[in-house]
């Protein structure tokens, strides 16, 4: 039997509670292993120089033991970039796999996992994407537009992902038609409506939505459709039967879903887009069933809520 000294991480000079936080260190550090034994992350549960590596991990017969830490540090980023792939597959299907790969390499750097659960992952891709854009000029001005279209589409996915795994009304009943077209006219002023939890209300600078659906059904090996030019464009998301759905919608309607979501009474809904809009309030008011109707239908609000 061969005596073996007792190095960081052997033996009663180190608890596996400390070895195995200095792993988590070492491997989800984004500059590599090496760099990542050195962070201070590591060496306040093992204090190991890269030179050391040996007496905490020991080398194999074919791979030393910063090759083996490197092996699991390759795997945990593919798992991270395979993740950040699937909460953005239409801004991967833009970019193609290999530049979306180092886009979200740069923003694991900028962004490292921070959560116990994958879920908030990409929690600040948008924001890494507006932060990284290479288009500025010397004076910090963009020069392009696809970068924000870039931003925007993956705004929409961020959204799509959030209504999917947030709170729904499945199992539950919604506000009909029936119901809130039924009441007394004299009351309409004064009513207010309760949004469905999964309800979101989007604006944009491009028609992310035209381009969503027309790259969704674009051949998985054929090139993606053009990007589109600057366009305003405003969208609805909820979800039924654990669908997420996506309603495009006119300005004037965002801006009075907007209102009712945030708790204006309908009178002061409809009051308020009419003084701060162009629409022509005449035909609004012809309108106005439409809407509802179909608002209802998309099961957009769960009931009336108290009178002010």
């Amino acid at each position: 039997m061969n005596d073996e000294p007792a190095g960081p991480g052997k033996g009663d000079s180190a608890s596996l509670s400390s070895l195995q936080r200095w792993m988590q260190a070492v491997i989800m550090h984004p500059d590599g292993v090496m760099a990542g034994t050195e962070s201070e992350g590591a060496r306040q549960h093992l204090d190991v120089s890269p030179g050391q590596l040996e007496t905490v991990v020991g080398r194999s017969r074919n791979l030393t033991s910063d090759e083996r830490l490197e092996i699991y540090h390759n795997a945990y980023f593919s798992r991270l970039l395979e993740c950040l792939r699937n909460i953005y597959p239409m801004v991967a299907k833009t970019l193609g796999e290999e530049a979306f790969d180092a886009l979200a390499i740069g923003y694991l750097h900028s962004y490292p996992s921070g959560s116990y659960t994958l879920d908030r992952l990409g929690d600040n891709f948008a924001r890494y994407l507006h932060e990284s854009r290479p288009d500025l000029d010397d004076s910090g001005e963009p020069t392009e537009t696809w970068p924000d279209f870039l931003i925007d589409l993956a705004r929409l996915e961020w959204n799509i992902g959030e209504v999917f795994d947030g709170p729904g009304v499945e199992g539950q009943t919604t506000l009909g038609a029936e119901q809130l077209l039924g009441m007394d006219a004299n009351r309409w002023p004064e009513v207010r409506l309760t949004p469905a939890p999964c309800l979101r209300l989007l604006s944009f600078r491009f028609p992310v939505n035209d381009y969503f659906t027309s790259l969704r059904d674009v051949d998985e090996d054929a090139e993606p459709p053009a990007l589109p030019g600057p366009a305003e464009s405003w969208l609805a998301l909820s979800r039924r039967d654990f669908v997420v759905r996506r309603h495009a919608l006119e300005r004037a309607q965002h801006r009075l879903l907007t209102s009712l979501a945030g708790g204006q009474t309908i009178g002061a809904a409809i009051g308020e887009l009419a003084s701060t809009t162009s629409v022509d309030f005449d035909r609004l008011a012809e309108e106005l069933r439409d809407w509802f109707h179909t608002w209802t239908a998309a099961g957009f609000f769960t009931g009336l809520g108290d009178p002010l």
